[in-house]
């Protein structure tokens, strides 16, 4: 099925964040379309960064569009250290075969600097489907 990913790139004081999604459609239950995305967060600045929380911008295939926001991701709020990684993978559903989300990370240094890691926008469609 046909996903498109994205990767950014935020450069704090102390922190240089990478995020990568990879979107994957899962199945289609009762007209709802299930897609995961798997969301890489890797720190390749000096200092350690802790992720405090999300925002997500999601929109169907129809302009409709919900917000998402909350204490870090899938119940953590990690530490990512310099030179180091963080994984994990989510679930959204659509009642359309399309959608995109995008959204932002806050994010602070360990001294104490706030700052927010934005996440392209990415589609997750069925395969076929027009966009």
């Amino acid at each position: 099925m046909t996903c498109r990913g994205s990767a950014t790139i935020t450069r704090s004081e102390d922190a240089e964040i990478h995020i990568t999604v990879s979107p994957t459609f899962l199945s289609t239950k009762e007209e709802v379309h299930w897609f995961s995305y798997h969301i890489i967060i890797a720190n390749r600045g000096k200092e350690s960064a802790r992720l405090l929380s999300r925002y997500w911008h999601i929109t169907d295939g129809n302009g409709e569009v919900r917000e998402v926001q909350g204490a870090g991701v899938v119940g953590e709020q990690p530490v990512i250290d310099g030179g180091q990684q963080y994984q994990y993978t989510s679930y959204v559903d659509f009642t359309t075969p399309v959608g995109y989300m995008q959204g932002m990370y806050i994010m602070e240094t360990i001294n104490g600097s706030r700052f927010q890691a934005p996440i392209n926008l990415f589609s997750l469609s069925l395969s076929g489907t027009f966009h």
